[in-house]
């Protein structure tokens, strides 16, 4: 039994991990159906940068993870169990998928990622849109493409690039 709790944890501890990485709202990421497209776009002035954080579903990762801890808690269950007899396998195939899809089902529906809110004027007026992304894409006091999208959504696109990671 001891044994079984630690694979257990160890699995849930394990699928804690899974967290959405945000980079998919970036705006420098586009969707398939908007390549090759017109979009209104126009130019603004970037007044601020200010890092945020941004909350963005992990629903995705959740059904992963619930999933691939029920089949690995159905395998470790009855591997574990088949070491006593042919019926303690079977318990222990169930009872660890129940335990290991109990543990997937524990990765949080939504997961903060880094992100920045850009304050920028547009004709005169300040505006500010908050994106996923790293303050050392934006440069304030200079200017920056901003694509409009469906639904009042802005893009502010990095007008600068991060140095690279240094080398440890």
């Amino acid at each position: 039994m001891f044994k079984q709790t630690i694979a257990v944890i160890s699995l849930a501890t394990v699928l804690a991990g899974c967290q959405a990485t945000g980079e998919e709202y970036q705006a420098d990421v586009f969707d398939a159906s908007q390549v090759n497209t017109k979009q209104p776009a126009k130019t603004v002035q970037i007044i601020t940068v200010s890092p945020t954080r941004i909350k963005v579903s992990n629903e995705a990762n959740r059904k992963a993870a619930t999933v691939v801890g029920g089949l690995l808690g159905v395998v470790g269950g009855g591997a574990l169990g088949a070491t006593r007899s042919g019926n303690t396998a079977v318990v222990g195939a169930v009872g660890g998928g129940a335990a290991g899809a109990l543990a997937g089902s524990l990765v949080s529906e939504t997961s903060l990622v880094p992100g920045v809110l850009i304050g920028y004027s547009d004709s005169g007026k300040i505006y500010t849109s908050a994106q996923v992304g790293q303050p050392c894409q934006f440069t304030t006091g200079s200017i920056s493409l901003m694509v409009m999208m469906l639904n009042n959504e802005t893009r502010i696109q990095p007008n600068a690039t991060c140095p690279p990671p240094a080398k440890g």
